[in-house]
């Protein structure tokens, strides 16, 4: 009966080390821990976030736990952060899938005593400490319609396939993009609202077959989040019409190689999502301890920051474009 008492302990002890799971490490005690929470884990660009969150706890000595949703749903977000607040984490990085959705939670945290940051996708500005952003958002939207009008030329019909409809983050470049295009590119003619895949790139391919029958003569595609331009190169591919229908957007360069190589998809661009999961990690430790981001502040394994006049946000850094020639010089 002893020994079955203490086998008991141990599994209770076990368990209360794994508490988060989702890619947690054990918790180390005394020392702070950082939720990072994406929009759902298992796709390749949150895998990267992950490995970089990951190595940014390992290299801080700090209890990191990489944790979020296996689909886009906010709904689950919320649950899954409750259950943190509750056990009392010290920090929570979110990239909200409904940043609405999260606000009752994180204003929660927030009382908890919890500091609140966003990453990748901003949240209700009035409820974070930090809000973490890869790029300039006006610039990147402008910068995607100048990569498609390259692709297919100044005039002509297009679609847009985005992730989620209530994606911050997507909505934001795709608005900055539209309205550019509206005084720098008046010829382009968008044929239909912006298509939802769901951030599954099966379904982008399926949705990009639908528009190529709908609009026989679609001359562009923009895809925005990382699995959509890659089904919609895969289905351009499949029908033979990379010299017809030029496919763009926001792609990892492992991802769009074999798509590049032949000119289904004509570019990709993108930052390394590994070195936003680590700055988020770095920023959040550094506000645990009273450091607030400056501008030009230079981060290790990151670069230099650049922070808004308003103190909190910060953006990594411009991204980089992907081509036949350069993309596999990248291992995200």
């Amino acid at each position: 009966m002893k020994k079955m008492l203490v086998l008991a302990l141990v599994i209770m002890v076990c368990a209360g080390a794994l508490w988060a799971g989702g890619g947690a490490e054990a918790k180390k005690p005394g020392t702070p821990t950082i939720v990072v929470m994406p929009k759902l884990v298992g796709i390749p660009y949150f895998n990267a976030s992950e490995a970089g969150a990951v190595q940014a706890g390992k290299d801080l000595g700090i209890n990191v736990i990489y944790t979020g949703p296996t689909t886009a749903d906010a709904a689950e977000q919320v649950r899954m952060l409750e259950d943190l607040i509750s056990k009392g984490v010290d920090a929570i990085c979110v990239a909200p899938n409904d940043a609405a959705a999260l606000t009752p939670v994180l204003r929660r945290a927030k009382s908890a005593g919890i500091k609140v940051l966003d990453w990748d996708t901003s949240a209700d500005q009035s409820v974070v400490d930090l809000s973490v952003h890869q790029i300039d958002d006006k610039q990147y939207g402008e910068h995607i319609w100048d990569l498609l009008v390259q692709g297919m030329g100044p005039s002509g019909e297009y679609a847009i396939l985005t992730g989620g409809l209530s994606a911050a983050n997507l909505n934001t470049w795709i608005d900055h993009g539209l309205a550019y295009a509206k005084t720098k590119y008046p010829g382009l003619k968008l044929v239909t609202d912006k298509v939802p895949t769901d951030e599954k790139q099966q379904v982008a391919y399926q949705k990009t077959l639908d528009l190529i029958t709908a609009y026989p003569n679609l001359k562009g595609i923009v895809g925005v989040s990382t699995p959509t331009p890659i089904g919609a190169a895969q289905a351009v591919q499949e029908k033979g019409l990379k010299n017809k229908i030029a496919v763009v957007g926001t792609a990892l360069p492992t991802d769009s190689g074999p798509y590049l190589e032949d000119g289904s998809l004509r570019v990709s661009t993108l930052w390394d999502p590994g070195k936003l999961g680590y700055l988020t990690v770095v920023l959040a430790n550094n506000l645990l301890k009273g450091e607030k981001p400056s501008n030009g502040q230079d981060i290790a394994k990151v670069g230099k920051i650049t922070v808004f006049s308003d103190g909190k946000t910060v953006i990594m850094g411009p991204p980089t474009d992907f081509i036949k020639s350069n993309y596999k010089q990248f291992a995200f």
